[in-house]
């Protein structure tokens, strides 16, 4: 949750010229720099609290929990009890899971300056990590009537989603998109409400009740194409032979088959029950609508987001890959994912064409809007 940095703390412009370096370094990535950037920032102009909240944000989403609580005892020295360090200690606390605990700070917080929107926002997240999803809503509609922020009406609306009142969450989403005040703010709700159409896809039923590979679906748009309980974990040939049906039963018609990776025995037939040819990834050409297939995502290194990109841009064709680990949903890297996999290891999973279909054909899917027969 990144949100401390995102509220109102009265920043006048020479602070902002302060902060240009740092909050470049941040956007770029480079951590160290950008904390380095921010400490010397803090030399000059202690007082300077968009400063203080930024590099906590930046300690926050490194994954850095302690050395952002050691910044919170820093800026009560600097700034005494009152309600702003308190919400920096508060929100420190959540992410050391020490959930009683930074609720009660941000109680005191409350006390200190009850028109500070970023210490309710801290309190709605202390809640809903508590289980306390009505008290969160309660305290974020009063962090939104201070200060109309789409950080806190994303966390409406994934706490919303969760309890499965989709409609409501999509407008919670669709508000922060309105709200957003940078490009990445509106692109990342803009996700938010894709996932959560997709989730309503299996309404009543809450992400909870979910399968996995539902819940995969819902989380990244990409179809599953075993996604029940199995005796064992499917073959190559048994996922090779389950796609060639989907795209049979979708109308697919690829102009090539495009093999990545490891060479596997598997794509020539693959090939054939698709009536493409087989090329090799330099014969790749993204408006022929090509199927590019790989055993599993390569490495970045390797050149696949290029390739993945490539096909997203031309607007045909897709990416199958035969396994993909469950771990890393948010870098998910195909459109048609024949099985998921746990440290490496296939899930005994059966794979299932006929509901691949219906989950392959919601507006939400990764390969919505793709063109995917050849002319």
């Amino acid at each position: 949750m990144r949100t401390t940095a995102s509220y109102d703390l009265f920043p006048d412009a020479p602070s902002e010229r302060a902060m240009a370096r740092a909050r470049w370094l941040a956007r770029e990535g480079r951590v160290a720099d950008a904390e380095s950037a921010y400490r010397g920032v803090l030399a000059t102009h202690p007082d300077l609290k968009p400063c203080w909240a930024e590099y906590f944000e930046l300690l926050r989403t490194a994954g850095r929990p302690e050395d952002a609580l050691r910044l919170a005892e820093g800026a009560a020295v600097q700034f005494g009890d009152g309600a702003f360090p308190l919400a920096l200690k508060g929100a420190a606390l959540i992410e050391l899971a020490r959930f009683p605990d930074a609720l009660a700070v941000l109680e005191r917080a409350v006390e200190a300056d009850p028109d500070l929107a970023l210490v309710w926002h801290e309190l709605g997240y202390a809640a809903y990590r508590l289980g306390n999803p009505d008290r969160a809503l309660l305290a974020l509609d009063r962090a939104f009537a201070l200060e109309p922020h789409t950080e806190t009406l994303k966390l409406r609306g994934r706490i919303l989603r969760e309890a499965g009142r989709y409609a409501a969450a999509e407008v919670a989403f669709e508000a922060a998109a309105q709200a957003a005040e940078h490009r990445e703010q509106r692109e990342e709700a803009e996700r938010e409400i894709l996932a959560t159409r997709r989730y309503a896809f299996w309404a009543p039923r809450r992400p909870d009740d979910l399968q996995p590979a539902e819940r995969w679906f819902a989380e990244t748009g990409a179809v599953v194409l075993a996604p029940v309980p199995g005796p064992v974990p499917p073959s190559d040939e048994a996922l090779a032979k389950a796609f060639a049906e989907l795209a049979q039963d979708s109308g697919w018609r690829f102009g090539q088959v495009v093999a990545v990776g490891p060479s596997l025995p598997v794509w020539a037939p693959l090939a054939e029950a698709l009536g493409a040819p087989l090329v090799g990834r330099d014969g790749v050409d993204p408006p022929a609508v090509p199927l590019v297939a790989a055993l599993r995502p390569l490495a970045p290194e390797a050149g696949w987001s290029a390739l993945t990109a490539a096909i997203t841009e031309a607007g045909a064709g897709l990416v199958f890959v035969l396994e993909h680990p469950a771990e890393t949903p948010s870098a998910v890297g195909a459109d048609v994912i024949g099985v998921l996999t746990d440290a490496g290891q296939r899930r005994s999973r059966m794979p299932q064409p006929a509901h691949a279909l219906a989950v392959a054909q919601h507006p939400g899917a990764r390969l919505a809007g793709r063109r995917l027969q050849i002319p």
